[in-house]
């Protein structure tokens, strides 16, 4: 087979999140609160929620460059490639490298989403349920079939995390991304099954992974 004649569905990809992401689905009544990019002075650009500053964007943001170029260091969304962050410049980048289909991992909140687990729970539900509308509706609904949508979820609540994961299934989407290890984020082990039952029962019902 020529390499060049494959096509390739890769579940392993990742977005850099644009600075808009929240503008169309975070309630209006906490946009002043949400995380906000900021362009620093020194040209770079930093994720900023209320008082934690989360650096390196871009971090090994290195889609198009010649391997031996491979590293750690872009600091800004205008260091990388478009595709990284612009869903219309990745379909490019896809279609070039004869990718048919992509899963996409979050960057900025982790892959759980624990940056969004704040003391005020309602607030960070809908922190939670924003991201999951823009992935859902914007990144991944901008072409139909091209993605795999990813669901993050509510890790600090699993009868809401069960609610959510069902809320999304209705819309087509079943995976969830995930900590390996709850524990050492501060939750209870996955062997803590009374503890998970609810998300477990809801992963199996919608056939969610």
């Amino acid at each position: 087979m020529n390499k060049d004649d494959m096509i390739l569905v890769s579940v392993d990809d990742h977005i850099v999140e644009p600075p808009d992401m929240f503008k169309n689905h975070l309630p209006k009544k906490y946009l002043d609160e949400a995380p906000r990019l900021v362009h620093n002075a020194d040209g770079s650009d930093t994720w900023q929620f209320r008082d934690v500053v989360i650096p390196n964007v871009a971090l090994n943001a290195v889609a198009g460059r010649p391997k031996e170029e491979y590293g750690l260091e872009p600091q800004g969304l205008d260091e990388i490639r478009p595709g990284c962050w612009q869903v219309d410049e990745r379909i490019k980048d896809m279609n070039a490298g004869g990718i048919l289909g992509s899963m996409c991992f979050p960057s900025f909140p982790g892959f759980a989403g624990r940056l969004f687990a704040t003391e005020d729970h309602e607030f960070s539900l809908a922190l939670v349920q924003a991201y999951n509308d823009w992935h859902v509706e914007e990144w991944c609904g901008a072409y139909p079939a091209r993605f795999i949508p990813m669901t993050l979820p509510v890790i600090w609540d699993p009868e809401a995390c069960a609610a959510e994961i069902r809320r999304n299934a209705a819309r087509g989407v079943h995976s969830l991304t995930f900590t390996e290890n709850p524990a050492a984020m501060g939750y209870p082990s996955f062997h803590d099954f009374d503890h998970w039952k609810p998300m477990w029962d809801a992963l199996v019902d919608t056939d969610t992974v």
